[in-house]
């Protein structure tokens, strides 16, 4: 049976009946919160399972929702504040299953930015007009534009941040003196070297005892979270042997406990102008981040998200937070993991985390005055990392000199200018770039003999397609704002055969987010014990293909030269293995890499 598709659906020239306007809904489906769609089938096993994984990501929440406020230059509370609207409102109107919302690393540099230039009533208008831009996104379907942003810059800002959030940390990590430091990241590494001589070795000892409890935890147990277990560490130690360094108390004064009263946030049109730009760059992070994010719940818990109902839950949230002194929101990947991994299976864990954030705010606030800021920069150094992906780094740099080129840019830029700069150098670079690669993907030659021979083994129409082979093709370019096609046929992927062929004799041209699409879809199919195979790779694909993470994915024996090749090795492969179960174990170990 012939089972081959195609990546672009066709027109067929049929048109479906209209669906009666009596029944249809008074809502677009892709608006609908996926708490709709889980409380229809509600069961108690799942309300234990939310809980269970509330608590704990609450837990998790806490340190970091006041890392980040510090960070960012306001109040502590003012991101425990921000973690519970995001965790109340994104997750009850959200349109991912399992995501958990609220202050994240990627917003400390804009928003300490922000509130230097403009205080913190700018900060809080700015918040405003990010949320209204993000209903209007979510509204009018343009979460789809996200997309269209290449990996290398998505890459490129997210190395830079992490950098940035390292380089804001380091002051409070080994206890330098330093009344003020600086906003730019220059001047600030120069002050704190200028200063370097007044560093603490107890704060030193304090935050590097914190590193290490959060990194050997894990090997003890998960089910507690090692930032907690640091927090309470660190705090510990410094009340017992008064140690006499900097603590949220001594700083800040403490975190009122009791809930916040609600303020209208003071909106002065003059700033309109000015914070624009400011609110485009915290409306298309918090976007970028937040569906980034559904996209890792999706690949963990099997489910698919609604973007533009995400967007406008995250819209709601922002337009909700200025109310209560809060900062930016949008979804955090991290706590989105740890949520699915603690056994989360519906936005009710979400909710549950701001239920435990309100409880610990009531009860608990007082307590929380002793956290030295050691531990809070110590948890943050640890953030930084772990959000930087450097393991992408070596494969942009194993690719196309222009992929190295718009990284390097976004990450100079991010680093040493401004995050709305090196956004918009590094979208100007990429598109120029995109122009150049389809350009060059067009030739003219003319037909030989020769050149008719050769296509004869790249035929779909005189081959039999065995019904245990499924195959796919790509038809044109393949670089960033189209590789969702790809990503639309993974649901497809439990009713695909054993065996699945990736035509790729009419795709002219990839770059880095191409690849990084295939190595995603590729994981895909070998999670559900099913064979990938590549065949028909043209010369620029082909190299890119071979210099990339995704040869090791695949295995080199199953990256064929045409289809007549790819068949022969799904027929080797099924005769060999049966097709079942052990295929894709056994198909592997047999080849080197």
């Amino acid at each position: 049976m012939n089972q081959s598709r195609l990546l672009v659906k066709q027109e067929t020239g049929h048109r479906p009946s209209p669906v009666p306007t009596s029944s249809r809904p008074w809502y677009p489906k892709r608006l609908l919160p996926k708490l709709v769609d889980s409380l229809r089938h509600y069961r108690i096993q799942d309300a234990i399972a939310d809980l269970i994984a509330g608590i704990t990501v609450g837990l998790v929440a806490l340190p970091l929702a006041m890392a980040f406020a510090i960070s960012s230059g306001v109040k502590p509370e003012a991101g425990i504040y921000t973690a519970i609207i995001g965790g109340l409102v994104v997750s009850a109107l959200g349109g991912s299953r399992c995501q958990i919302s609220g202050p994240t690393g990627a917003f400390v540099v804009i928003v300490a930015g922000i509130v230097v230039k403009f205080g913190i009533s700018g900060l809080l208008m700015c918040t405003l007009m990010s949320g209204v831009i993000l209903l209007l996104m979510g509204i009018t379907g343009l979460g789809a534009a996200v997309r269209f942003i290449p990996r290398p810059v998505t890459i490129g800002f997210t190395n830079g941040i992490a950098v940035l959030i390292a380089s804001t940390q380091i002051k409070d990590f080994f206890g330098i003196q330093l009344s003020e430091v600086p906003s730019e990241f220059a001047h600030r590494m120069q002050a704190l070297f200028s200063h370097s001589h007044t560093f603490q070795w107890v704060s030193v000892g304090l935050a590097t005892l914190t590193v290490g409890i959060i990194l050997i935890w894990p090997r003890i147990t998960r089910r507690v979270p090692g930032s907690i277990i640091a927090l309470i560490t660190g705090t510990l130690v410094c009340l017992a042997c008064g140690l006499g360094i900097d603590t949220i108390g001594s700083r800040f004064g403490g975190i009122p406990s009791g809930l916040p009263s609600i303020q209208m946030p003071p909106i002065d049109l003059s700033m309109f102008a000015e914070l624009l730009p400011s609110a485009m760059t915290v409306a298309m992070l918090a976007a970028i981040e937040s569906l980034l994010s559904a996209v890792v719940a999706d690949s963990m818990s099997g489910d698919k998200h609604r973007p533009d109902a995400e967007l406008v839950a995250q819209g709601a949230a922002n337009l909700i937070v200025p109310f209560f002194g809060g900062i930016p929101i949008t979804g955090a990947i991290a706590r989105t993991a740890t949520n699915i991994r603690s056994g989360a299976r519906t936005p009710v864990s979400g909710i549950t985390h701001g239920i435990v954030l309100i409880i610990i705010l009531l009860i608990a606030a007082p307590l929380a005055q002793h956290i030295p800021l050691a531990v809070l920069a110590g948890i943050l150094m640890i953030v930084a990392y772990n959000m930087g992906e450097w393991r992408e780094i070596p494969s942009i740099l194993r690719l196309s000199w222009a992929d190295r080129l718009v990284w390097g840019a976004t990450f100079g830029l991010t680093v040493f200018a401004d995050l709305t700069i090196a956004v918009e150098v590094g979208m100007m670079l990429a598109a120029l770039l995109y122009i150049k690669q389809v350009a060059g993907s067009t030739a003219v030659l003319p037909v030989t003999n020769d050149y008719l021979h050769d296509g004869r083994a790249h035929l779909l129409q005189d081959k039999v397609i065995p019904a245990y082979v499924t195959v796919y093709r790509i038809h044109g370019p393949f670089l960033f704002g189209a590789t969702a096609k790809l990503e639309e046929l993974i649901p497809e992927l439990s009713g695909a055969g054993t065996i699945i062929i990736l035509k790729l004799h009419h795709m002219t041209t990839i770059d880095s987010t191409g690849i990084h699409a295939m190595e995603t879809f590729a994981e895909q199919v070998h999670r559900q014990s099913k064979v990938l195979l590549l065949c028909g790779a043209q010369h620029q694909p082909a190299l890119l293909i071979w210099r990339s993470r995704l040869r090791k994915i695949i295995g080199r024996k199953n990256i064929l030269p045409h289809i007549e090749a790819a068949l022969r090795r799904a027929t080797e492969i099924y005769d060999g293995f049966g097709g079942i179960g052990q295929v894709i174990a056994e198909s592997h170990r047999q080849m080197p890499t």
